[in-house]
């Protein structure tokens, strides 16, 4: 393989957010261009991954502090994602139903102790390759300290000048923890700690920082955000930008095609009109919709950084102002924002609706009969519901943040994709439902709008070769 892509998520094996759409799709883009990679992830006890037939091609074990830890590698028979996919097991680590959550919701307590097995097992499986990657490419805090690994830790000295990729999906997850647990890394010289340190803890997100040899972040916005506005991180961001880039996340066009996604009741054959009439009829089995109102959906995690906390003031606030809408609301998170939007449900039952569950299926449907998608995040670093949203003529209701701004071209400028508000507040984001009602109410308009969005190219081909010229870049330096 050229490049071994190692992640804690990878569609369809195992998805919580945009992390796993995208270890899931540009493996396959890249080898699509010649770019052979492969994927290696934890071996979760998810349905898919219970379902699948797995063939052992490794087993090792490894000491971690006073632990003997035992592993095995194993790889996906009959594969046809378009790419080699491995699973680690760590018996009493991942064999668990969720990728970060325990049945309360919570996470889970050994996070730190089983997420440094993953990356160690992963380095003792690749040491030991007859033929090495080229390039290791890490995403997100639970890979962050493999850079340091490879680069400071002996055990790992035959993969010293295997050049690697670190991109940030989301920098609000650090992964710290104290420096009272650095015996369960692997042994390294004492003079080198701090090039895992920040603010007197390990910060697996800062060291990978420091020592990859390229850092990427999922849209060039995000990364200008990050360099002046990622707290104490900044700084280091800053420092460290003539490594970095900001390379903006595709979506897969094959599992998000509208004339062929098989989660949908109606495909798109020669009216888009038609189409969108149809899937909306579907949704009206499940869900009470005014048929003369626009349909607007949230589909995400009910947390904070993606806005949920200001659904619903901001329907309130719609609502109150002599808005009118059908709302569908799917996602499942805090326990608060889940009291709060259903009691938003029970004080407008002909407008609200809300589902409280992960249901791809159904998010699928959601995009196909909706008319509008809001986002109303705090924070975005790509954003990948904007772009399938438009992909099924849904136009995108967005916080101008991140790769959200990237993506979303607000309808009073030429060629406008959909409505942006600035600020983080209900009278902001209210104001942007009046104005997709408005928009709603002008059919001409309207039209030519969700016609055009269906039009916009977010593949992967043009990212995917990006990477595989970062990639050339930093392998010709080896």
């Amino acid at each position: 393989m050229k490049v071994l892509h190692i992640s804690a998520e990878c569609y369809p094996a195992a998805k919580a957010g945009g992390l796993g759409d995208v270890a899931g799709a540009l493996p396959k883009y890249l080898s699509q261009s010649d770019c052979a990679a492969a994927v290696i992830i934890p071996k979760y006890h998810t349905k898919w991954i219970l379902a699948q037939n797995w063939t052992e091609c490794f087993a090792g074990r490894f000491t971690m502090h006073h632990e003997t830890i035992q592993f095995s590698i194993q790889k996906l028979e009959g594969n046809d994602l378009g790419f080699p996919l491995y699973v680690i097991d760590l018996p009493g680590k991942y064999d668990r139903p969720s990728v970060y959550l325990d049945e309360n919701g919570k996470g889970f307590e050994d996070e730190v102790e089983r997420s440094l097995c993953f990356q160690q097992a992963t380095l003792h499986w690749v040491k030991q390759l007859d033929q090495l990657p080229q390039v290791l490419h890490c995403h997100d805090h639970h890979t962050a300290l493999i850079p340091f690994m490879i680069k400071h830790c002996p055990v790992y000295s035959r993969l010293t000048s295997i050049p690697t990729v670190f991109t940030i999906h989301n920098a609000e997850y650090h992964g710290t923890f104290g420096w009272e647990k650095v015996s369960l890394l692997p042994l390294f010289d004492g003079r080198v700690g701090g090039l895992i340190d920040w603010n007197r803890a390990i910060n697996p997100l800062a060291a990978a920082i420091k020592c990859s040899w390229r850092v990427t972040t999922v849209s060039p916005t995000y990364m200008n955000e990050l360099q002046l506005n990622a707290g104490h991180l900044s700084p280091l961001l800053r420092q460290e930008q003539a490594k970095s880039e900001g390379v903006l996340n595709g979506i897969d066009v094959q599992v998000w095609n509208p004339k062929t996604d098989h989660l949908i009741k109606e495909h798109l054959k020669r009216s888009l009109k038609t189409f969108k009439n149809k899937n909306r009829i579907a949704l009206k089995e499940h869900f009470t919709l005014q048929d003369e109102l626009p349909l607007i959906t949230f589909i995400g995690r009910l947390a904070g950084e993606k806005g949920a906390n200001l659904l619903a003031p901001m329907i309130t606030q719609f609502l109150n102002t002599g808005g009118r809408a059908s709302f569908i609301i799917l996602g499942t998170g805090e326990p608060q924002l889940h009291h709060q939007l259903k009691q938003l449900e029970r004080n407008y039952p002909i407008y609200v609706n809300v589902a409280l569950e992960y249901n791809e299926r159904l998010a699928h449907q959601l995009y196909a009969g909706s008319d509008f998608l809001v986002m109303p995040s705090k924070v975005e670093p790509c954003g990948l519901n904007q772009m399938y949203s438009m992909r099924y003529g849904t136009i995108p209701v967005v916080r101008a943040v991140g790769g959200l701004k990237d993506t979303v071209i607000d309808i009073s400028q030429t060629n406008g994709r959909g409505i942006q508000f600035t600020h983080l507040l209900a009278d902001d984001a209210a104001n942007a439902l009046h104005r997709a009602a408005n928009l709603y109410k002008n059919k001409k308009q309207f039209e030519e709008v969700r016609t055009r969005i269906t039009k916009v190219d977010f593949s992967w081909e043009n990212s995917a070769q990006q990477y595989i010229d970062l990639y050339d870049s930093i392998i010709a330096l080896v």
